[in-house]
């Protein structure tokens, strides 16, 4: 018999039980203080471990999306406008809460397991002939997530 999307959840949670975590921001809309905008932040809203493609919570699954270390904002010379950008939002999070070095995981998705129980797709989840599987890469792979989750976890 297959296992369902909550079991095989479960039992990465067990597994994952005592591992660090890593936390989730979103960005913070700017308050006006004294007629001047705030510096954008970054700001923590739970953790979770990250396993491949997911991220997984005590009672949620996310998608990744970017991944980012928290860093003090200095001046830096750049050599392209996307090393700056990246610049802003490890800054932005640093503003935010986050430690100096922390990793911080931005853009994120929430997964919803009921859609991909009946028969969707959420993020990188899907049932394939009744089997929840997760496409894992960019080309479209897709595999069992059992088996995904035992390759992932066997790494740590």
């Amino acid at each position: 018999m297959t296992a369902t999307l909550p079991d095989l959840l479960d039992a990465a949670r067990a597994r994952l039980a005592g591992s660090p975590t890593e936390r989730l921001g979103v960005t913070a809309s700017s308050r006006r203080l004294l007629g001047f905008g705030r510096a954008p932040r970054i700001v923590p809203v739970g953790d979770a471990w990250h396993v491949g493609v997911l991220l997984i919570g005590a009672d949620a699954v996310f998608a990744t999306g970017g991944i980012l270390r928290a860093r003090e904002e200095a001046i830096r010379g750049y050599t392209a406008d996307a090393q700056r950008a990246r610049a802003e939002l490890a800054a932005a999070a640093f503003r935010g809460g986050f430690a100096e070095g922390e990793t911080v995981h931005v853009d994120w998705q929430q997964i919803d397991p009921d859609a991909v129980a009946a028969g969707g797709r959420s993020g990188p989840l899907l049932m394939q002939d009744d089997v929840p599987s997760v496409v894992w890469n960019a080309a479209g792979g897709i595999r069992p997530l059992a088996d995904y989750l035992d390759d992932q976890l066997s790494l740590r």
